[in-house]
């Protein structure tokens, strides 16, 4: 009950923080790629681990989203302790963001297979965006200038994880930083998003197991976001699964344990209404690896 105390007494913080628009990365695989939204996410492979992601949104798109992620991370001190590190960068057009964060968390064990992260990470963000290389039909003192400007970034999280499924809440983002563009243009404001994951692994059988999970993502003043999952997992190898993000897209994914190491995964986004007429989809790879063995020789399995 007192671990359960720590937990609710954590989201009342995080919740409670103002919610205030920062360019944040989106991901179709968010349910294997946890440190990309949450930084109490490290240390969850119980080994050092590696991930690299690439995501192509909208292609066949002038100026369409894309996004490169590299994280690292690993327990420390008996598994109490997690560091990692979170590199990403995003382009949309003639904006170009990158972000460096170092993470730190810190593992409380609840029960034999339960565990209660929470997580801080702290680092910079540079934000790029060229206007003057937009061919402007008409002059507008909003396109006359480029900013680019770095600044700071903290952001924190929770995630409790049990064999059998997890919950995790963060905030990526928690500094309200300005990039101004003169006294007489509108600056951009950064927002503070606040990231809800979930997910459980249900057994059907010896061979299939299924797994349904959701993110919900709130910004501003926008309507919030909604992506909600479901995966089968096939002998401990293969993942196969379909999402429906609220944005009005499918996703449909496939991930293989190659061997106890190495992960690879792929997923397909189709958009629907009006804007599947002029590109042909969005497309994203993601490969991890897991540097340690455990005592017994091998990975144990990872639903997450």
């Amino acid at each position: 009950m007192r671990h359960l105390a720590y937990l609710l007494f954590f989201l009342f913080l995080l919740t409670g923080l103002p919610v205030a628009a920062q360019q944040e990365a989106t991901y179709a695989q968010y349910m294997f790629n946890g440190l990309a939204i949450n930084p109490a996410y490290a240390g969850q492979h119980e080994a050092l681990s590696v991930s690299v992601l690439s995501r192509f949104q909208n292609v066949g798109l002038a100026g369409a989203p894309t996004t490169q992620s590299f994280a690292i991370h690993s327990p420390l001190l008996n598994q109490r302790f997690a560091v990692g590190a979170l590199f990403v960068h995003d382009k949309l057009g003639v904006i170009d963001q990158t972000e460096f964060s170092g993470i730190y968390a810190y593992r409380l064990p609840v029960t034999e297979k339960g565990t209660l992260s929470f997580g801080v990470q702290a680092g910079i963000s540079k934000y790029s965006a060229q206007y003057t290389r937009l061919d402007v039909y008409q002059a507008d003192p909003i396109f006359s200038q480029d900013i680019i400007e770095t600044r700071p970034n903290i952001g924190a999280g929770v995630f409790y994880n049990h064999r059998n499924w997890y919950m995790g809440l963060s905030i990526p983002h928690m500094v309200n930083n300005i990039f101004s563009r003169g006294s007489n243009l509108t600056s951009i404001k950064q927002s503070f998003p606040v990231i809800l994951t979930g997910g459980y692994v249900f057994p059907i059988n010896r061979s299939i197991r299924f797994k349904p999970n959701a993110l919900v993502k709130m910004v501003d003043n926008r309507i919030v976001e909604v992506d909600l999952n479901a995966n089968f997992l096939f002998d401990e190898v293969l993942w196969f699964g379909a999402s429906y993000h609220s944005s009005n897209s499918f996703n449909f994914l496939i991930d293989v344990q190659l061997t106890d190491q190495i992960r690879l995964g792929y997923s397909y986004t189709m958009a629907l209404g009006k804007i599947k007429t002029v590109e042909i989809g969005s497309h994203e790879l993601f490969l991890g690896y897991i540097f340690k063995f455990n005592s017994k020789g091998i990975v144990s399995p990872r639903y997450f």
